[in-house]
C-alpha cells in the first residue's frame, strides 16, 4: 500500500511501534472522504488523512526527497477542506516536538479556519 510506504519512509515522527497502525487503519481512511495524495511520476510521495468523525488530521507525511516543495502545505489545506465539507468546525493534529511538522502545524490554523473567522 503506497500510503504505508510513504509513512514508513519518513525520518521524523517515526512510529515507535509500526504494528499499531494497521492496513485496516489506512483502508478506513481511503474508503472515507479524508485522504489526499500527491503523486510524482505516478508514485505517491505524500498524503494527508483527515478523520471526518472527530476533526483529527490523522496523517500528513511527505517522502524524503520531496520535502520543502510546498506539498505538505497543499495536503494540509486539502485535509482541512475535507473536514470543513464534513461539517467539522474545529480540526486538530498532534506531532512530535522540534520537527518540520511542528513548524508547519504552527501555521496550520489559517488553513483550517472557516472563512470570516
Amino acid at each position: 500500500m503506497a500510503l504505508k510506504v510513504v509513512r514508513s519512509s519518513v525520518v521524523e515522527n517515526v512510529l515507535a511501534d509500526p504494528s499499531k497502525v494497521t492496513d485496516h487503519d489506512y483502508e478506513w481512511y481511503v474508503r472515507n472522504p479524508g485522504v489526499a495524495v500527491w503523486e510524482e511520476n505516478g508514485d505517491v510521495v505524500g498524503f494527508s488523512a483527515a478523520d471526518p468523525r472527530n476533526g483529527n488530521i490523522w496523517a500528513l507525511f511527505i517522502a524524503p526527497g520531496f520535502e520543502r516543495k510546498g506539498i505538505g502545505s497543499i495536503l494540509l489545506a486539502e485535509a482541512c477542506a475535507r473536514l470543513k465539507s464534513a461539517g467539522i468546525e474545529r480540526a486538530w493534529l498532534t506531532t512530535d516536538p522540534n520537527t518540520r511538522a511542528e513548524i508547519l502545524s504552527s501555521g496550520w490554523l489559517g488553513a483550517c479556519r472557516r472563512k470570516g473567522e
